[in-house]
């Protein structure tokens, strides 16, 4: 005979467990789990028997001990408080700006005291105000603006550059947040820094590689060129990595992630062979060559026409 499936009206402790897990990631403080009905004692015996697993004080997966991603940083967050937030690059991750690399998760905690959590980076600051927090399925998070100002402070300049950009091409900010933010916290580490970039106004690349070739481009003296400005080419949008209108000159940062196979070889293809028959010059640069000659890609571009500023005379001279 086939058992009835719970609902959220069946008042079974172990079923109010699951259902409430369901809705966090599979990870529910030890207040949580009384709030469903268990005691201390009865959680140590679902611990005994494997039902509960701890990952910090006080907090536990359900049902199995690998939680996602999702939940380990909700885990963390829910063993600092009920003010804790994840915050830094662990929040960075969370919201696609940077890959995860696996270290302890970051958490930020008001206040000053010293305690910490095994397992978990404790931030502590001063200043946590309501636009600097944010929820993101169902997990306290510093915001998407915060993150970026936090993650100033151990990023290098291409890394925080490189996040950044991401950030306002997913639109997860605007650069009118990034300045709110840097106005609202004031001098700390790491602001000049991000100060910088948004004064510069980030150009939205999508890829390492194509961070890497404006960087090129732009350290060698050129004119920027427009950064993924559509073009729509006998009815069909084609989007150059790089273009200098007026000559008429394309750069395409060929990265292995997404020009090795068959398919996308020959959507390259056509690609420049469209640019091409509209007049533009296409030049393709590899990251072999952006990172390891530069200065043989820089002369390359030249070559081919990309501009250098005009220089203005000194009337005096």
């Amino acid at each position: 005979m086939r058992r009835p499936e719970a609902d959220a009206g069946d008042t079974r402790p172990d079923v109010r467990v699951a259902l409430r897990a369901a809705r966090a990631w599979g990870v529910l403080s030890l207040e949580e789990l009384r709030e469903c009905g268990l005691s201390r004692d009865s959680v140590r015996v679902r611990v005994r028997r494997g039902w509960l697993h701890p990952l910090h004080r006080q907090v536990y997966a359900v049902g199995h001990p690998n939680p996602p991603l999702e939940g380990r940083f909700l885990a963390a967050a829910k063993a600092c408080g009920s003010c804790a937030v994840v915050s830094h690059f662990a929040a960075a991750a969370l919201f696609e700006l940077v890959p995860w690399d696996g270290r302890h998760p970051e958490v930020t905690v008001p206040g000053t005291a010293p305690r910490a959590h095994r397992g978990v980076h404790v931030h502590r600051t001063r200043w946590l105000d309501p636009p600097d927090v944010t929820s993101y399925g169902g997990i306290p998070i510093t915001s998407p603006a915060r993150t970026l100002a936090d993650l100033a402070s151990s990023l290098n300049d291409r890394a925080l550059r490189r996040a950044v950009r991401q950030a306002l091409s997913m639109r997860r900010v605007e650069l009118r947040d990034l300045t709110e933010v840097l106005a609202r916290l004031g001098p700390r580490r790491g602001v000049r820094k991000l100060s910088a970039i948004v004064a510069a106004g980030p150009a939205l690349t999508r890829s390492e590689l194509e961070d890497t070739v404006l960087e090129l481009i732009v350290a060698g003296g050129l004119v920027p060129p427009d950064v993924n400005v559509p073009l729509v080419i006998g009815g069909r949008r084609v989007i150059p990595d790089f273009r200098w209108p007026a000559e008429r000159l394309v750069v395409e940062a060929d990265g292995a992630a997404w020009h090795d196979d068959k398919l996308a070889r020959e959507d390259d293809a056509e690609r420049q062979a469209l640019l091409e028959a509209r007049g533009e010059r296409v030049v393709r640069v590899t990251w072999d060559q952006a990172v390891s000659r530069p200065r043989q890609t820089l002369a390359r571009l030249v070559a081919a026409g990309a501009p250098k500023p005009h220089r203005v005379s000194d009337p005096s001279a």
